[in-house]
């Protein structure tokens, strides 16, 4: 995994230098203080993905990622943060942002964390999770998971860990024709949105791992 890191404090970085370089899987291919030079930095290095700190001095790494997904930068961007804010959270994922970190993790979950997104999938920090849920609990779940069957509740547990409808009719040993109906009647009986939602609420309840795909 080639990653590079954009953090304009110089502390920071030395020390996710210092701790990722001890995984043998991870190859540091540069890092950047700034927007302009986080910019040069994926044009020429061409990164697998990209470790962004949230607050970078006066701009904002949030700013960045987005307008480098638009100018064609196609690596993974996984944001590494000490806020606890919901709305940035919710930013980071209508960007297309691929991981969510907080500060206080400890190495080998932000190594776990790059471990998943260089593998295609979704890592969001169990501690946004759990203020997400926390703070949408009362509007957002309107039915309890006691009124779910047995295969519906199966089937939750699996858009928690993140798996596609295909992936659940193979672990399921069932149609994905009957899979998208167990789908909408999990949606149907907890009152929620989609399948990120789907996922967060088996997140918060214990029912899953914390990878999101």
């Amino acid at each position: 995994m080639k990653l590079v890191i954009v953090d304009d404090h110089p502390l920071v970085r030395r020390g996710l230098i210092s701790i990722l370089s001890l995984n043998e899987s991870i190859e540091i291919l540069g890092e950047a203080t700034n927007k302009k030079e986080a910019m040069n930095l994926f044009k020429v290095s061409k990164p697998d993905i990209a470790l962004v700190d949230l607050r970078l001095g006066e701009e904002s790494g949030l700013e960045l990622i987005s307008d480098a997904v638009r100018q064609g930068v196609t690596c993974k961007f996984v944001v590494l943060t000490s806020s606890m804010e919901e709305e940035d959270f919710k930013l980071a994922k209508q960007i297309g942002v691929e991981g969510y970190v907080l500060k206080e993790a400890l190495p080998e979950e932000l190594i776990n964390a790059l471990q998943i997104v260089s593998k295609g999938r979704k890592y969001y920090d169990t501690g946004i999770l759990d203020l997400v849920m926390n703070t949408n609990e009362s509007r957002e779940v309107d039915g309890h998971i006691e009124q779910l069957t047995p295969k519906e509740k199966e089937v939750l547990i699996k858009l928690g860990m993140g798996h596609s409808n295909k992936e659940i009719s193979q672990n399921l040993f069932i149609t994905e024709y009957t899979v998208k109906k167990h789908v909408s009647q999990v949606f149907a009986k907890l009152g929620l949105a989609d399948r990120t939602h789907a996922a967060l609420y088996a997140n918060a309840k214990g029912l899953a791992k914390y990878v999101i795909n």
